[in-house]
């Protein structure tokens, strides 16, 4: 399942976002686990493929 153009985008925008937001805190300061969002925003941007997505999908049933 790919997303198409627009979620591209907007996980893109997402996962900046978090990135800045983690270097503008320290990425000292932060927790380990906010690394996890921010790369998997990252890597459905470039790729097409949201991990969570087909996660939650499978966990309800839904297509």
């Amino acid at each position: 399942m790919k997303a198409s153009n627009s979620m591209r985008v907007w996980f893109g925008f997402f996962g900046a976002l978090i990135w800045v937001g983690m270097y503008l805190t320290g990425f000292s300061n932060i927790h380990w686990l906010l690394y996890v969002p921010a790369a998997g925003m990252v890597f459905a941007a470039v790729t097409g493929i949201c991990p969570s997505q087909i996660a939650v999908f499978k966990i309800l049933g839904s297509k």
